[in-house]
């Protein structure tokens, strides 16, 4: 678990990538399950309508991708660490996140909190980009496209689903 921890660690700093991670399902499953599950909490304390599809559709659209993506590179093998390490630091911005939002007040301005999180953000969408890059072997620049395509496509679905 600590070496686990650790490798997710190193992900958010973008030193390491997904492929320092163990290629074990006994790891990943969890993390994906912990990842549906504290993005369901998130959105029920945050009172978003349909938080449960929300959250399962945007997952399974993400995973969806990332399984033709490593198909297409030929790359079948890296999913179990790809997997692992979306759904790992999945949840560390989350639960990041979650801790912004819920301090958010709609009736006055916060800008320091909305500088806040914004930053976790972009430090997300970087941290995908990173992994892209890794587990597909692509350029950064390449990785932040799949990120924001991801990312694009995601809002899509959720705006026209529910």
């Amino acid at each position: 678990m600590n070496t686990l921890f650790n490798g997710l660690l190193s992900i958010l700093r973008l030193r390491s990538g997904p492929q320092d991670l163990s290629v074990s399902w006994s790891s990943a499953l969890p993390l994906i399950a912990g990842f549906l599950m504290v993005g369901v909490f998130a959105g029920h304390q945050l009172a978003e309508e349909d938080s449960t599809a929300i959250s399962l559709a945007a997952a399974a659209l993400q995973y969806a991708a990332v399984i033709v993506m490593l198909a297409v590179r030929k790359f079948p093998e890296r999913l179990a660490q790809t997997l692992s390490a979306l759904a790992g630091t999945g949840i560390f911005f989350t639960i990041l996140s979650f801790m912004f939002l819920s301090q958010a007040d709609p009736d006055r301005q916060q800008p320091m909190l909305a500088m806040a999180w914004f930053s976790v953000f972009f430090w997300s969408l970087a941290v995908d980009a990173h992994i892209y890059k890794n587990a597909l072997s692509i350029t950064m620049a390449q990785g932040m496209l799949v990120a924001v395509i991801l990312l694009a496509a995601s809002y899509v679905l959720i705006e026209f689903a529910f």
